[in-house]
């Protein structure tokens, strides 16, 4: 008798599992992970730089200081005061000269008294206004150097009693930064590559480039007295000097065995 094997309903047949498929999953994990890239030889140095210019511009601040009873004449006063000492100015300092006001102040004056035995706390008394005191201050900025004691001769003969500072600086001061960041920058490479050769290995590439803004470092002048020698008087002597600019660059180089 013959047996009649009856179809399957429903059923599905297993997927086939490529052989490599299957291979790949029977590896470790970590054999399938790629492994990361070796760390990065490098170097890093910082060059900097010192660049001596000297200034073509200077400004001068002068001030007339006037004092009276009422804060209204002390003002006053001091209008008509600094009105003749700018004509003064102007006369001298050339057609290139610039003339601004920088600070203006109006205070009172104060007389303070001795303290008394009934003041609390052993504390004085109240201070008294005796007056009043009106100082205008103007910047006088020169790119003629050669008029700097003229200027300030011209000022203080005709009311200016106050020169409080004489500043020097550079009209282009971008071209003497550029050249301070460049000797930085060759520097700090000069001291990568001797670094390398010392320690048997060379410079592959720059990584990275830091630089500091190039710095002007402020020159203020001090003004020296008149010199008078019988009628003859000697203009105020005022000596430029020069302007120090500083740059630092700081680089991070890569560095690998010496070619062979």
């Amino acid at each position: 008798m013959r047996m009649r094997s009856a179809p399957l309903h429903g059923a599905r047949l297993a997927p086939i599992v490529p052989l490599a498929a299957a291979a790949l999953s029977a590896l470790p994990a970590a054999a399938q992970t790629p492994s990361p890239a070796a760390p990065l030889s490098s170097i890093r140095v910082t060059g900097d730089a010192r660049i001596a210019a000297r200034p073509d511009r200077v400004q001068i601040d002068i001030g007339v200081l006037t004092q009276a009873q009422l804060s209204h004449d002390a003002a006053t006063a001091n209008a008509r005061a600094l009105d003749v000492v700018l004509a003064a100015i102007r006369g001298v300092a050339g057609p290139t000269a610039q003339l601004r006001t920088v600070s203006y102040s109006l205070n009172p004056n104060y007389q303070y008294h001795a303290s008394g035995l009934s003041s609390p706390a052993g504390g004085g008394g109240e201070p008294t206004i005796t007056g009043y005191s009106a100082l205008n201050v103007v910047a006088v900025t020169l790119d003629d150097l050669t008029r700097m004691g003229d200027v300030i001769d011209a000022a203080t003969h005709s009311g200016a009693n106050r020169v409080q500072a004489i500043q020097f600086t550079l009209r282009d001061p971008d071209a003497v930064r550029t050249e301070a960041l460049r000797e930085a920058a060759l520097r700090a490479r000069a001291e990568a590559d001797t670094l390398a050769a010392a320690l048997s290995v060379r410079v592959l590439r720059v990584l990275s480039v830091e630089e500091s803004s190039p710095r002007i470092v402020p020159l203020r002048a001090h003004v020296a007295a008149r010199v008078a020698s019988g009628s003859t008087e000697v203009a105020t002597p005022v000596e430029a000097g020069t302007l120090d600019v500083t740059a630092d660059v700081t680089l991070t180089v890569e560095v690998g065995p010496v070619a062979r």
